[in-house]
């Protein structure tokens, strides 16, 4: 069973200049429980050494390792899983290369794309943003914690939160009922990644009851 509780993403801009697998180092030493590996304008030669380098520690660490958008990619690397966009493959088409023994996550920003990845075979959703971020300047608009509990209690797979989470509101998309949290800016851009990573953990596992 796979541990969505901190989930984070990689990202080499927001980090100060940090690359991508110093990002994942530094994160899986705080306690993260999933790396995805995202980056946007990197060429496919960067991406696919990149994703083997970030692999190699999650597969060291015993934590999922998840490409984001490209199939080939993930394919290449053997990575754990692939996370899709509203405006990548069809979960469904994906699924048929990846085959089932592979984590496929959706992105939902309401509740009708939620079950709509679950009809086509996502394993998991990351749903939101849930509040304003600027991570990702054509984020839809924030759904909040009520429109994240509807989706959570709709499903029947893991939901992952995403959008704008910070140590400062983790415990009411907690409270709301998600399986774990998704984040970039609230650890990746941190003087002290580990550290940040750590604490935002500590605070889900009280909003949890101190599980």
């Amino acid at each position: 069973m796979i541990d969505y509780t901190l989930y984070v993403i990689t990202d080499n801009i927001l980090s100060q200049g940090r690359e991508h697998a110093e990002v994942a180092r530094a994160a899986i030493q705080g306690g993260a429980t999933v790396i995805q590996f995202r980056d946007k304008a990197l060429g496919s030669r960067a991406l696919l050494e990149t994703a083997g380098e970030i692999k190699a520690l999650c597969k060291q660490a015993g934590i999922p390792f998840i490409a984001n958008d490209r199939l080939d990619i993930a394919l290449a690397v053997d990575a754990d899983g692939l996370h899709l966009g509203q405006e990548d493959l069809p979960a469904a088409i994906a699924r048929k290369f990846l085959g089932k023994g592979k984590i496929l996550g959706v992105s939902a920003t309401n509740l009708d794309e939620a079950l709509q990845a679950e009809a086509e075979g996502a394993d998991y959703l990351g749903v939101g943003p849930i509040f304003a971020t600027g991570t990702k300047p054509d984020a839809a608009p924030p759904m909040g914690v009520e429109e994240l509990r509807e989706v959570v209690e709709r499903v029947s797979m893991p939901v992952v939160a995403i959008g704008g989470i910070g140590h400062g509101n983790v415990s009411q998309v907690i409270a709301a009922g998600a399986d774990g949290v998704a984040v970039i800016s609230a650890v990746v851009s941190a003087p002290d990644i580990a550290a940040a990573t750590a604490e935002l953990l500590a605070r889900i596992r009280v909003a949890r009851g101190g599980r």
